[in-house]
Parts: C-alpha cells; sequence; structure tokens
C-alpha cells in the first residue's frame, strides 16, 4: 500500500522524477528523447490537441498497432482485451445492449464485445483512420463480419452524429489517460444524451494523489475528484470503481450514470 501511495504522488513531468526515472533505467533514455523530439514536432505542426494526438497515432501504428494501442506483445494485447471485456461483462453487459466504444483502436477488447453482442449492436469509434484499417484486420482475422459492426472516424467527442437515449453501455480505455481536460468535459457535455435509461459510461484515466500533470502532452493524470467534480457539472453521477484498483492494470476505473 505505501509504495502504491508513493507511485500516485509522483509528478512523472519533473525534471527530478525524470532524472531518478533515467538513471535506474538506461536503456529507456533514448526512446524517451526519440518521442520528446516527436512530440516538439507534432506540436508545432497541430496546435490542436486531438489532430496532435491523432498524428502520435498514426506513427505509433506504423510502427506496431499492438504497441499504438498500449500492448508491447500479442499476449499483453489479448490478456488486455480479456480484462476489460470480462470486467463489463461481470459489471452489466448484456448480449442485447448497445455498446458504444470510444477509443476503439484496434479492437483489443472490441473483437470480444462485436462476438458477444448481437450484430450491430457495437459501435466503435476513433480518431485515428490508421488503427481503424488495423481494426478492419482485427475484425477479419476473428471471422466477425456476419456481426456487423460500426467503425467510424471522428474528431471530435460531441456524439453529434449519433441518436438520442440510443446506448445502454458507452466505454472508453486508455483514452481520458491522453487527454487534457476540455476534451474529457466535452464528452461529459454530450454523452448523456446518447445514454439509454439506466445506462452506464465506464472510462479508465491515469490517477495521481499528487500534482496533476502531462507528460508530452500524451499522457494526463488527474486526481480522481477532478473528474468527479467535472463529470457532476454535466449532471453524471461517477462512482470509484475500487474493485478494478485490484487487477494488473496501471489505469484506475470509473462509471458514470446520469444523476
Amino acid at each position: 500500500m505505501h509504495s502504491n501511495h508513493r507511485k500516485l504522488s509522483v509528478n512523472r513531468a519533473s525534471l527530478i522524477h525524470k532524472i531518478r526515472y533515467a538513471a535506474r533505467h538506461p536503456a529507456k533514455v533514448a526512446p524517451h528523447l526519440r518521442r520528446t523530439a516527436r512530440d516538439a514536432w507534432l506540436r508545432l505542426v497541430h496546435r490542436d490537441h486531438v489532430a496532435y494526438y491523432r498524428a502520435v497515432m498514426a506513427s505509433d501504428t506504423a510502427r506496431d498497432p499492438a504497441a499504438a494501442v498500449g500492448s508491447r506483445s500479442q499476449e499483453r494485447w489479448l490478456a488486455l482485451g480479456a480484462m476489460q471485456f470480462d470486467y463489463l461483462k461481470g459489471h452489466g453487459l448484456e448480449p442485447g445492449h448497445r455498446l458504444l466504444d470510444i477509443g476503439c483502436g484496434n479492437l483489443r477488447a472490441g473483437w470480444r464485445f462485436i462476438d458477444y453482442l448481437e450484430p450491430c449492436h457495437y459501435y466503435g469509434i476513433d480518431i485515428s483512420p490508421d488503427i481503424l484499417i488495423s481494426a478492419k484486420r482485427t475484425l477479419t482475422a476473428y471471422g466477425l463480419q456476419a456481426k456487423l459492426p460500426h467503425l467510424t472516424l471522428t474528431r471530435d467527442l460531441t456524439f453529434d452524429f449519433l441518436p438520442d437515449r440510443h446506448f445502454d453501455v458507452v466505454h472508453a480505455h486508455s483514452v481520458f489517460s491522453h487527454s487534457p481536460l476540455h476534451v474529457i468535459e466535452e464528452c461529459f457535455a454530450h454523452v448523456g444524451r446518447i445514454l439509454a435509461p439506466g445506462g452506464f459510461f465506464d472510462f479508465t484515466f491515469d490517477r495521481t494523489e499528487g500534482r496533476e500533470h502531462h507528460v508530452l502532452r500524451e499522457d494526463f493524470y488527474y486526481r480522481t475528484e477532478t473528474l468527479l467534480t467535472a463529470a457532476d457539472r454535466h449532471g453524471l453521477h461517477g462512482t470509484f470503481m475500487t474493485d478494478w484498483e485490484s487487477l494488473p492494470h496501471g489505469q484506475s476505473k470509473i462509471r458514470l450514470t446520469p444523476a
């Protein structure tokens, strides 16, 4: 518990942390410098965060689609997808539900949702055309064409192209960990409209108990109360999912329901 609290208090953007981390992990210095150079260039070219992160995803996907969604091996890709699916299935997801998967990526968890849900009940959106092409390859690899899932490119989280009160479950895994607060609040401002009666919205985030910060505009760390307060401003009630904390995943999870 003590070591976990220490981890949650770390400011990864501080110079002292970077020096200490580099001393402990010298092999990671060169990759971080490459990311820093890429970040500087992409921030110069793309002032808007969504456009910036779309370019990050294009760069990462070109190297390795699995790594682009945070999985360093096929085994880890499968394990993280199974973790998301098993948790959601154990916490209310039913085959007849309609699911919106925000930041669906290359269907790490999505192919399991598609297989489980009734045809046409899965709707995946992402800001990256490159990762959506990879998602279609995953769909084909698992032979799920007959389920007719929707895979759609989006540039924001207003959901203006989606119908009112339509989705029983909205899911966003490793999306807000890469999002500044104004992007998260945009989602909170509009997700209530598309939730069906009795519906819920689950999302993960990188949690800190210290100072909120970001690393290279790619990884954002928030205090739980910041996100709960933001959700409340938009008429949503938040519950911190304590049982998720015991799973082998570095992020935390919140569930939102209309207040």
